[in-house]
């Protein structure tokens, strides 16, 4: 796949924004550690950011996912917009899976021994394993990485990546995942966007481009008029 390089220089906002975010939470990482980054990112836990975390978290959802191709498919009418965002979610979704049943990886609840951690929310149902990507953040950057790309006003990438980031942080503040977790997430997410996008508005050239393939792949004899006699 060949990405045009004035792409990312027209959405430079999202993907400057995107990078220094990844890169500051990989240099927090090193020099702190996977347990020290975690509580240090929860060290702050007032009721009014309970409620809005609980809440929020639910953009990353997949239900929420659907239901947004829905409208835009549907309601919208914009098939290449609503494919986009389809393409992220279900190549986000595979992705995150795939990795998942790979690596045994616990979530908080289960890593920290008892008293290590104090500021789990009451009412939040915390699964024990699965931890590793964070599925909730990886649909939230692809769905914003294919806002960013295809909407026409640009002034809408920088509140698109907050969007996206707060989904990310939602799920270390809830004790659902850790600060690698949400990192890989949105690398994911972003990545799937950006080949979705890639997809939706090149879908009938692929198409094409199968079919011919499949016209003259090897094993298909030649047919009798292209046969010259001896």
């Amino acid at each position: 796949m060949q990405t045009n390089p004035s792409v990312f220089r027209q959405h430079k906002i999202y993907f400057a924004g995107l990078l220094l975010i990844l890169l500051s939470g990989a240099l927090f990482l090193l020099f702190n550690g996977k347990s020290a980054t975690f509580i240090s990112l929860n060290a702050y836990h007032p009721f009014i950011l309970n409620v809005f975390f609980i809440n929020y978290t639910f953009i990353g959802d997949g239900i929420f996912a659907l239901c947004l191709i829905a409208a835009i498919l549907f309601y919208y009418k914009r098939k290449q917009q609503g494919l986009a965002l389809l393409y992220s979610f279900l190549i986000s979704g595979l992705i995150v899976q795939l990795i998942k049943n790979l690596v045994d990886s616990p979530r908080p609840r289960l890593f920290f021994e008892a008293g290590q951690y104090l500021n789990f929310i009451d009412g939040v149902s915390l699964a024990n394993n699965s931890s590793f990507p964070s599925g909730h953040t990886a649909t939230a950057f692809a769905i914003a990485t294919v806002m960013a790309l295809m909407m026409k006003d640009k002034s809408w990438q920088l509140l698109i990546l907050i969007a996206a980031i707060l989904v990310g942080y939602s799920r270390i503040y809830l004790a659902q995942h850790f600060l690698l977790d949400v990192m890989i997430g949105a690398l994911i997410g972003s990545a799937s966007g950006i080949l979705a996008v890639y997809l939706a508005k090149n879908i009938k050239g692929i198409k094409r481009s199968i079919k011919k393939m499949h016209r003259i792949s090897p094993g298909t004899p030649p047919s009798p008029s292209a046969v010259q006699p001896v």
